[in-house]
């Protein structure tokens, strides 16, 4: 019987599985699926047809890899589609850190806490200088950066100014007074003034670009400001005047970064009456607060502002926490008050003439204490709302909800997912990104934004 050869390969293909079920080669055959041979014989030119027959039988027998393969496929698609967001370019997580008081209180109290991107690292410290010490009150600081470095925030501790126009008072008050990092003898001086003559020295002399004043910040002040002045006239101030400014500025260094800075100063004046010269003298206690520093590589201002807009909107004051520490030092004052006025009660008639001049000199020495314990208290109570006002002028923030509430974040972002828990946000905006896929927890739900 005349034998016919043949010489060809890949007669059939699962194309799925990318290899060939049959190969022939001469007047052989080989069938496999899988990398497994199944079998290989000859044949000849008459059994042709049973070939083809067996062959796709074969292929039958491998419909369910090409179902598996095709079922693969998908998968990897929608696996791959997945991996293409990239955090910190398609997304951002965001995680709420609380900043705890581990002094003035039993155990440690949550004083604040704000939302940072996840893996940012963050160190702090609540400090308490107790009544009797020199500039007593409350002082905090904050230092965020970047795991990388490349952005910084820090909250840099709050200081008091005071300033007499009694140069004997004056003298008297800096003899007596101990040393401090958070207190010092000066002029008083607004937020811009501050800023230039002094703030920049303590950055490094940055470039100063841009300078703008926020009122709304200055509006927020207002209430505490007239609050200080109705408890000074308590304890027996005549006329009393405050005035409040608040800057937002951008700088430069010579580093190759950049910075937004945010300050405030509150400026409380005295007028009371010089029982030595018949005339009257006036007092200074400034308060320069909210002293912030946002760092960041120099051409990436669009991304720093949503960073630090997001931020800074993210802080909520522990209310019960800055109420007790407001109680602690009002308490404070009003003793320190009543102890004054039952020495004078004691004094008897033969002492008054030197005891009106003790009085005079220790009204005037009590008034600089209570203005500067009061200006520390106005550190702790101010509206958390302040931190939004700040940053608007920046980048404005919008408000979104979850079930459990109402959140302000940065307006750079258009899609935000919340975890429902307070502490766990999402920003994105990227309009195909699904939180809830992309970390496959069904406890990310977008959040609605509202007015």
């Amino acid at each position: 019987m005349l034998r016919r050869k043949f010489s060809f390969t890949k007669l059939l293909t699962d194309t799925t599985c990318r290899k060939p079920l049959i190969s022939m080669t001469g007047n052989s055959i080989q069938f496999k699926t899988h990398n497994i041979f199944l079998m290989t014989f000859r044949y000849s030119i008459q059994n042709r047809c049973c070939v083809l027959l067996f062959a796709l039988l074969i292929s039958c027998f491998n419909t369910g890899c090409n179902a598996q393969s095709s079922k693969n496929g998908n998968t990897s698609g929608q696996r791959s589609s997945t991996q293409k967001f990239m955090e910190g370019n398609d997304y951002t997580i965001y995680q709420r850190v609380r900043i705890m008081d581990n002094q003035g209180f039993t155990q440690p109290a949550e004083a604040y806490s704000l939302l940072l991107p996840k893996g940012w690292k963050h160190e702090g410290e609540i400090i308490w200088i107790m009544p009797g010490q020199s500039c007593a009150g409350n002082n905090s600081w904050l230092k965020v950066s970047s795991p990388d470095g490349k952005y910084a925030l820090d909250f840099l501790p709050h200081k008091i100014l005071t300033w007499n126009t009694n140069q004997q008072s004056m003298q008297f008050n800096m003899s007596s007074a101990g040393q401090s990092p958070y207190c010092a003898f000066a002029q008083p001086v607004g937020a811009e003034q501050y800023l230039r003559s002094t703030f920049v020295q303590e950055l490094g002399n940055p470039q100063i670009v841009k300078v703008e004043p926020n009122q709304a910040v200055v509006n927020e002040m207002m209430p505490g400001v007239q609050k200080t002045r109705m408890e000074l006239m308590q304890y027996g101030a005549g006329d009393v005047q405050g005035y409040a400014s608040a800057v937002n500025a951008e700088v430069k260094w010579n580093d190759n970064t950049e910075g937004f800075v945010l300050l405030c100063s509150v400026v409380t004046e005295m007028t009371v009456p010089n029982m030595y010269t018949g005339g009257y003298d006036k007092s200074f206690t400034t308060a320069i607060t909210k002293k912030t520093v946002f760092r960041y590589p120099a051409g990436e201002k669009e991304k720093a502002k949503m960073l630090f807009s997001s931020i800074m909107a993210s802080i909520h004051s522990n209310t019960s926490y800055t109420d007790a520490v407001n109680n602690f030092w009002l308490q404070t004052r009003q003793q320190k008050n009543r102890t004054h006025w039952e020495k004078i009660r004691l004094m008897d008639e033969q002492t008054r003439q030197i005891g009106e001049r003790a009085v005079a000199q220790g009204n005037q020495r009590l008034k600089d204490m209570d203005n500067q314990m009061r200006s520390w208290e106005a550190t702790q109570s101010s509206s958390d709302k302040m931190h939004t006002d700040f940053i608007k002028t920046i980048r404005e923030v919008e408000n979104f909800r979850d079930e459990k509430g109402t959140y302000e974040m940065s307006a750079g972002y258009d899609h935000v997912w919340s975890r429902g828990d307070g502490s766990s946000f999402v920003l994105s905006n990227n309009p195909n990104f699904d939180a809830a896929t992309v970390f496959q927890d069904q406890s990310w739900k977008p959040m609605k934004k509202v007015n």
